[in-house]
């Protein structure tokens, strides 16, 4: 049975602020349990309304299945009880079955459907990959729009319609239009999650289309600031917002641009600017530059 009722998670998730805590490696870049046990109970003592395991934060697109499924038991083990643990489920849409059946094997609350991996796919298509694996899975859905599976309003409202544990749609794409589109045709039929990378960036104008919360990359290393960032945004604190982009946000976004893969690996580099440590990357992606460190760790403590 599932930890959380697709409507327990729901109300729980839109509540507050989301996070995806990054995967902790050894320097043989094996899985380090005992720093990411640590790194889930610093972060579920702040007021947090969901974890996602092994998302892309968590550089859930280099875990092997076997990995995913214990990273995602050893954080149910950890925090579950304290806080709701969403697992991914990526790839085929076999693959992707078998995962969330594992997810809730495992007493996750809820599952993060990705994108499927490389190939394009219609709009029936991608109706059909969300219902096999509603169908597969008690727990509460939320389908993760973006990359090469970008649903647009008619594709949700039937994937809503037909599958009652979907119960949210989480925005990588940031389409003004296409999200327009979605909540005026499903209203409060689901939530709508933020999910643009550092999605503080773009969390005011999106609270005007619906979407009422987003998972933060900067809770991983500066819990404060990212819950006190959320509540001018839940506030439409518009002078608070913008004086909080300016002095942090849009200095770090100009270091994560430099180059790809860098809106993960300067998560791992703020943990370490904190002091926690957050380790090495796993190829394909690579570690922040030194000097690229050392810049990051001065603006973190500016904003402390």
């Amino acid at each position: 049975m599932p930890n959380t009722t697709p409507d327990e998670l729901a109300a729980r998730l839109t509540a507050g602020l989301l996070s995806f805590p990054v995967t902790h490696f050894d320097a043989e870049l094996q899985f380090d349990e005992q720093r990411y046990r640590q790194h889930l109970d610093w972060q579920s003592g702040f007021d947090v309304a969901g974890l996602f395991a092994a998302g892309g934060t968590g550089e859930g697109f280099s875990l092997t299945r076997e990995e995913t499924d214990r990273v995602v038991r050893v954080a149910v083990d950890e925090v579950g009880d304290r806080v709701p643990v969403l697992a991914p489920a990526t790839g085929a849409t076999a693959v992707a079955v078998e995962q969330a059946c594992a997810a809730q094997d495992a007493g996750a609350s809820g599952i993060l459907l990705m994108p499927p991996y490389l190939t394009e796919a219609p709009q029936r298509g991608l109706v059909e990959h969300i219902g096999a694996v509603c169908r597969a899975t008690d727990l509460g859905v939320i389908v993760y729009s973006r990359a090469n599976a970008v649903l647009d309003d008619v594709t949700v409202a039937e994937a809503a319609d037909r599958n009652p544990n979907l119960v949210g749609l989480k925005d990588g794409v940031g389409d003004i239009e296409r999200m327009t589109r979605t909540y005026a045709r499903l209203g409060d039929r689901l939530i709508y999650i933020g999910g643009l990378p550092t999605a503080e960036t773009f969390a005011l104008p999106l609270l005007q289309l619906g979407v009422s919360t987003y998972s933060s990359a900067l809770f991983n290393f500066l819990p404060e600031f990212a819950l006190k960032f959320f509540a001018a945004v839940r506030a439409q604190d518009r002078v608070e917002v913008y004086r909080m982009l300016n002095e942090f946000v849009i200095p770090y976004l100009d270091i994560r641009d430099r180059a790809r893969g860098y809106a993960v690996s300067i998560v791992k580099a703020g943990l370490t600017a904190v002091g926690r440590d957050g380790g090495p990357m796993r190829p394909p992606l690579s570690d922040l530059t030194t000097a690229e460190r050392d810049e990051l760790a001065a603006l973190v403590r500016r904003a402390h």
